[in-house]
């Protein structure tokens, strides 16, 4: 796609195509509608991104993304903190939230185990999952990784690092196929494999 007659236009074009997803076309597309909106919807626009990378804050506890130090999630006291669901991302904390299958609170591991990436053991939350094992709280871990080479190597090491503990070990039943990623499985699917848990097994 040719450069535009505006300046202007073509860096808001440039900004929205660095988008995942976003092509040029897309790009345009979007920067057009936001050309046709009022100064003040376009501001609240640019605010809420703004507020977003300078204010939000990560639960000291599961590392979701919240507003406050500890994320509602957390601080409920409707939900089960004695089940712990360990995830990828927080993608994977909404995708779960959307099933409505699930009562137990979360811990964001920020990725998972990927030598190919330079990803190790150490550039995740595994400490702080240990820790809060450690404190005799938690009666079940739940392993609701993806199902890919990576994913099963993660819940591996995780299992070798919590066996020890009284708890179970557990892992989200196989309705998720092998290489699937947890956000992108569909609700009902993922909602099953949640409820229909069954013990990790090395």
């Amino acid at each position: 796609m040719p450069e535009f007659s505006s300046k202007l236009l073509n860096a808001a074009v440039d900004a929205f195509a660095k988008l995942p997803g976003i092509g040029r076309k897309t790009a345009l597309r979007l920067a057009l509608y936001l050309l046709k909106q009022s100064q003040e919807e376009v501001e609240r626009f640019g605010h809420a991104f703004i507020s977003l990378r300078s204010e939000v804050k990560y639960c000291t506890e599961c590392h979701t993304i919240s507003d406050t130090d500890r994320c509602p999630i957390c601080a409920s006291p409707r939900r089960d903190h004695t089940i712990v669901c360990v995830v990828e991302t927080v993608r994977d904390v909404l995708s779960i939230e959307n099933t409505q299958q699930y009562n137990g609170v979360y811990h964001v591991l920020g990725g998972i185990i990927s030598p190919m990436d330079g990803i190790g053991p150490h550039d995740l939350a595994i400490d702080s999952l240990v820790a809060r094992v450690a404190t005799g709280t938690v009666k079940e871990v739940v392993l609701a990784l993806s199902t890919t080479m990576e994913g099963e190597t993660t819940c591996f090491y995780l299992y070798k690092k919590l066996h020890n503990f009284p708890l179970s070990v557990t892992t989200i039943a196989r309705g998720v196929g092998f290489g699937d990623e947890l956000e992108y499985t569909d609700e009902l699917t993922l909602g099953r494999s949640i409820k229909n848990r069954q013990p990790f097994t090395v």
